[in-house]
């Protein structure tokens, strides 16, 4: 049975950027994950290929994998929630259900099906001071992967085409941009819109955070062919500086390269295949802690999907 911690005070909610010294994190879990989803039941183009392949994840591999996370957050005293299990019920993906800006918890929107993904963390909810547990309206569709707080800005991934009800890999829409927008107004909430395919993993970017994140103090790892406006594009490599960008190819952002996740300015957690930027990261100043997730990887989710930070410094 899995065990979840519950702090005996109020937490005290702080996230202004992605990349602060990290103090406490919800950590979801692959306990009691379910059976192999149906073609029918998978949320993403990546998870129906390795159902038709025989190579979805199995349950063993994928918790061995998240354990692996949560001892190197252990290692630099983080404190970790993780979700309440739900029997036979995929929780891996803590980011979608729910985002902390500033002092603020945004309970997502997310698909129907994953409703109770988020009961499984109302313990956590309930130590979140009443005035802080924001819930949007239900026709703004927001989910935690497509949201990043970047100090004054806010970056969010968005899809306004008029065939958005026709993508199941749509999952933030514009109503949910203005909300944020109208809840932060003193930030500046710039919107990107992606690229959608409901069949092609490789040319459909779930979030923002598949194909885009900042990292250190003024870095970022960003893939091109994920954006679908190139202005919207340009916008981020010349914010951010041509020089401190890390491009990743089409099979990168496939492998999920730019879904890592951030310890502190220093400290990075990435998955231990991706040579070529832990290679680049070193290089460049950053302690990369190298873990197993390409399993977990084969839902089209990583390190950053399977976390949602509550306290940095």
């Amino acid at each position: 049975m899995e065990l979840f911690y519950i702090c005996p005070y109020m937490i005290k909610l702080n996230i202004k950027n992605e990349t602060s010294r990290l103090r406490a994190v919800v950590l979801g879990t692959a306990k009691s994950n379910g059976p192999i989803p149906t073609i029918e039941e998978a949320y993403d183009p990546k998870s129906v290929e390795h159902i038709k392949a025989g190579t979805y994840p199995k349950e063993e591999d994928m918790i061995k994998e998240m354990e692996a996370v949560a001892e190197v957050l252990k290692k630099y005293d983080v404190e970790v929630f993780r979700p309440k299990i739900i029997e036979n019920y995929n929780q891996i993906f803590s980011r979608d259900i729910a985002f902390v800006i500033d002092d603020k918890m945004i309970k997502a929107n997310i698909l129907p099906d994953r409703d109770r993904e988020i009961e499984a963390i109302e313990h956590v909810w309930q130590q979140v001071p009443k005035e802080n547990r924001i819930k949007l309206p239900e026709y703004c569709h927001v989910e935690g992967g497509d949201v990043m707080p970047w100090n004054n800005y806010i970056f969010v991934g968005t899809y306004s085409g008029e065939d958005y009800s026709d993508h199941i890999t749509a999952r933030t829409n514009m109503d949910a941009v203005i909300a944020i927008q109208e809840l932060f107004p003193e930030k500046t909430v710039k919107s990107f819109e992606l690229r959608k395919h409901n069949t092609d993993p490789r040319e459909n970017a779930l979030h923002l955070d598949c194909c885009f994140q900042p990292i250190g103090k003024d870095k970022a790892i960003i893939h091109k062919n994920g954006f679908l406006v190139e202005s919207e594009y340009e916008w981020l490599v010349n914010f951010f500086g041509k020089e401190n960008i890390f491009e990743i190819t089409k099979d990168e952002m496939y492998n999920m390269n730019s879904n890592i996740f951030s310890i502190s300015e220093e400290v990075i957690i990435s998955e231990r295949n991706f040579t070529r930027l832990n290679t680049w990261l070193r290089e460049k100043g950053f302690t990369v802690e190298e873990v197993p997730y390409a399993e977990i990887a084969k839902q089209e989710g990583l390190l950053r999907c399977s976390t949602m930070p509550l306290v940095r410094d």
